[in-house]
């Protein structure tokens, strides 16, 4: 091992430490003294209750544990946007579970708690998972009302995709473990079946309070929406459990007994364990962002064993295609080549750029692995296109376009992995969010913008003085420097992972090792969804 790999291996295993520390710290939900309070009702958290749920010797993966970082500050915060979800198994069946934390201001839905739980649902109705919720709200936060009300991807979203999945028949069950009022009171009603856990549920479109305020009515909780009320009078609610273990016990009983589903078929055989090291990837990625390396060296620690077939390997150098194997799946790989190449003409090309060439190759290679049905996983370390006179004469934007069509029109299911640079338009090309990949997730090391912290500060800079200049006010180069620090420091808190993150740009920011597991996942999610279009890249200037 040389020096520059010893390096690489200590700061890319500080990042991953500092990651473990802060999920370790949003895991505590509204806090230790909160989760205290939450037991002595006897009732377990939200993360107690998943894993409860969960079936323990199978692998999961939680998505949006960053949701809500660092916003909401006036309002005190709100860690992982109030709300635990992640897939799993209950008793062999692959599902999605979503738990409203009560530790985080009462279970209060903030704009980004509807933002994460309509990402779950939104995984349910791609991959047709069921979909379990674990109910303990107050409902929406009235001071942000205004932001989670009223619009097409707010609260009210949640109760017209019920609606839609139910239609599709995917199953949903409710558990109703704290309160469920107002609005809220749809969502596990409007599941095909819902439980509630004696003396600590309840459920209701108004309280006592406001009962009271509006008819008259003098009357408790329990009397109102308790177990007992609802169980045995309404008939709104279908199984009562005395605890939180019995509800969540009736659960996997109901699970174990759903049918199973016709699958989309993708291909799989026999796991095989990578053939290099997969701990030496963090040794092999640079500590900059800016530095080369060779994709290559981090796709073999990433596929089964000698699975790796290179598709036109000697063309479009910049972008490496191929098929593969991870953890016995069939996977069509779109990889960022981030080592400088030379090309057919002996001119060198830049590492991290996407050229025409390579636009051209990956824009086939999508269209092959649709037509064979194999899934797709793109490994994001992108700078962006080509740019320049000869770049423009020689079409790039016609054979981004392209490939960007492709991306867009792809059926088969997608995952995105964002390794190192996310920037402008390569992200576009590469599967980001905006192109619907089933996961997508970012390693500690990733970088998301339209350009990276340095060039972006160099532009703003230049806007700012020219400003300052045409107001008569020349600044010296002392403070010239210090302006560039301040505009870079703040772009550089935005290209962050936990930005991103934070707003569920990504679902997760994952350690490297638990890629497979995530990609593995994410297609035994997918095919549970048969294809049911064909693929059709439409128009294309050729």
């Amino acid at each position: 091992m040389d020096l520059s790999f010893n390096k690489n291996e200590d700061h890319n295993k500080l990042l991953l430490s500092q990651l473990r520390k802060r999920l370790a710290q949003v895991k505590l939900g509204g806090g230790q003294s909160r989760i205290d309070k939450h037991h002595s009702k006897g009732k377990m958290t939200a993360h107690e209750r998943v894993e409860f749920l969960l079936d323990s010797k199978k692998p999961s993966i939680e998505i949006g544990a960053f949701a809500g970082e660092d916003m909401y500050k006036e309002h005190g915060g709100c860690p992982s946007g109030g709300v635990v979800v992640k897939i799993g198994y209950i008793k062999g069946k692959q599902c999605i579970v979503v738990a409203n934390d009560a530790t985080v201001k009462a279970g209060a839905w903030f704009p980004i708690t509807a933002k994460k739980n309509l990402r779950a649902q939104e995984i349910a109705i791609e991959n047709k998972l069921p979909i379990i919720y674990l109910v303990d709200s107050a409902g929406v936060y009235l001071p942000m009302q205004d932001e989670i009300f009223p619009d097409k991807e707010h609260f009210g979203r949640i109760f017209r995709n019920n609606a839609v999945m139910s239609s599709m028949g995917i199953t949903q069950i409710a558990a109703i473990m704290g309160s469920c009022v107002a609005g809220g009171a749809y969502l596990p009603i409007m599941s095909d079946e819902a439980l509630i856990v004696d003396k600590t549920g309840s459920i209701f479109l108004a309280g006592s309070y406001l009962v009271k305020a509006a008819i008259g009515e003098t009357i408790d909780n329990e009397t109102l929406g308790g177990a007992s009320t609802h169980c045995e009078i309404s008939g709104v609610t279908d199984y009562k459990a005395k605890d939180d273990k019995d509800a969540l016990t009736k659960i996997k009983n109901i699970v174990s007994k759903i049918g199973d589903f016709e699958k989309a078929g993708f291909n799989r055989t026999k796991t095989e364990l990578p053939s290099k090291n997969p701990e030496d990837i963090f040794g092999i990625l640079p500590k900059s962002r800016a530095e080369q390396y060779d994709m290559q060296e981090i796709i073999d620690r990433l596929v089964d064993a000698d699975t790796f077939e290179a598709y036109k390997d000697g063309y479009g150098k910049t972008i490496l295609t191929g098929y593969a194997r991870i953890d016995g799946w069939a996977v069509g790989i779109v990889a960022n080549q981030r080592k400088l190449v030379k090309n057919a003409k002996g001119e060198m090309q830049f590492g991290g750029v996407i050229y025409s060439d390579s636009a051209d190759k990956a824009t086939r290679f999508i269209a092959n692995c649709n037509q064979k049905r194999i899934p797709l996983v793109f490994l994001q370390d992108v700078t962006g296109f080509m740019v320049g006179s000869k770049s423009e004469h020689g079409g790039i934007i016609k054979d981004g376009a392209k490939m960007v069509n492709a991306v867009s029109n792809s059926v088969v299911p997608k995952f995105t992995v964002i390794i190192g640079n996310s920037y402008g338009a390569g992200n576009y090309a590469m599967c980001g969010k905006a192109y619907d990949p089933r996961l997508i997730v970012a390693w500690p090391s990733a970088e998301l913008a339209v350009m990276s912290g340095n060039s972006a500060a160099k532009v703003l800079l230049q806007i700012e003085t020219a400003s300052l200049k045409k107001k008569g006010k020349e600044i010296t180069k002392e403070e010239e420097t210090e302006l560039y620090d301040k505009i870079k420091a703040r772009y550089d808190e935005q290209i962050s992972p936990y930005y991103a993150a934070a707003r569920i740009w990504t679902d997760a920011i994952i350690d490297p090792l638990d890629t497979r597991t995530w990609i593995s996942m994410g297609i035994d999610a997918a095919n549970h969804a048969p294809i049911e279009k064909p693929f059709n890249m439409g128009i294309l200037q050729v």
